[in-house]
This record gives C-alpha cells, sequence and structure tokens, in this order.
C-alpha cells in the first residue's frame, strides 16, 4: 500500500533529520530537499492516474482541453510553490518563503486569467442588454 510507503519515508525522515539537526543543520535542508522529492516520486504514479481519468472524463463531458489543462497548472503551480515555500521555511529563510508563495500567487493569476475572461464573457453573452 502507497500510504505506508509515505508514511515509512516519513517517519524515517524525520528521525534522521532530528538527529542531523542538531549537528549539521546545513545537511539536514540538503536531506530534507531528498525526502520531499522522494516522496514526490512514491506519489507520482498515483497523480498520472488521476490526470489521465480527468481528461478521460473531461474528453467525455466535451469540456475545451486548454481550460482543463490550465487548472491543471494552475494546481500543479500551487503544489510546487508551496513545497519551495517550505523548503525555504525548513532551511531558516521564512522570508524567501513568504516570496515564493507571492510569486506563485501572481504566476497563478497571470495563468488564470484567460479563463476569468472567457466566465465573463460567457456570462456578459447570457445577460440581456
Amino acid at each position: 500500500m502507497l500510504i505506508a510507503q509515505v508514511i515509512g519515508v516519513a517517519l524515517l525522515g524525520c528521525a534522521l533529520l532530528s538527529l542531523l539537526r542538531s549537528a549539521r543543520s546545513d545537511v539536514a535542508v540538503a536531506v530534507s530537499v531528498s525526502l520531499g522529492v522522494v516522496l514526490l516520486a512514491l506519489v507520482m504514479s498515483r497523480l498520472a492516474d488521476f490526470i489521465t481519468a480527468i481528461l478521460g472524463m473531461a474528453s467525455t463531458a466535451g469540456v475545451n482541453r486548454l481550460y482543463l489543462d490550465t487548472v491543471l497548472r494552475v494546481v500543479g503551480v500551487a503544489y510546487l510553490a508551496a513545497f519551495v515555500a517550505q523548503v525555504c521555511r525548513d532551511a531558516g529563510e521564512g522570508a524567501l518563503a513568504v516570496k515564493v508563495e507571492l510569486a506563485g500567487k501572481v504566476l497563478i493569476l497571470g495563468m488564470a486569467a484567460p479563463l476569468m475572461f472567457a466566465l465573463l464573457d460567457t456570462v456578459l453573452q447570457v445577460l440581456p442588454q
């Protein structure tokens, strides 16, 4: 079961990081990032299955692929920005973490703008003039 693997890696990582933080904090940050990448790799296959299923349902429902791709990219940017911000916090760089989160939000806003404009255009077409 995948969750057992994730929990096992996380618990072993926590134990290792607890030992490293007091002795070698610089190495602890690298180990923390590495563990995050390993955990991400563990769940990537499930994520790919999910995306394939969503794309199949969207195709059956006749949803424009451009909209779905944009939503998936926005979700990806949100997860990556949160991951990098947490790595920055683990390294003791709280101010940098806030800037990464802000950059992620700005990128998401820019990526979502075409969807918002299309939605507004649709609403304006439905409303009587």
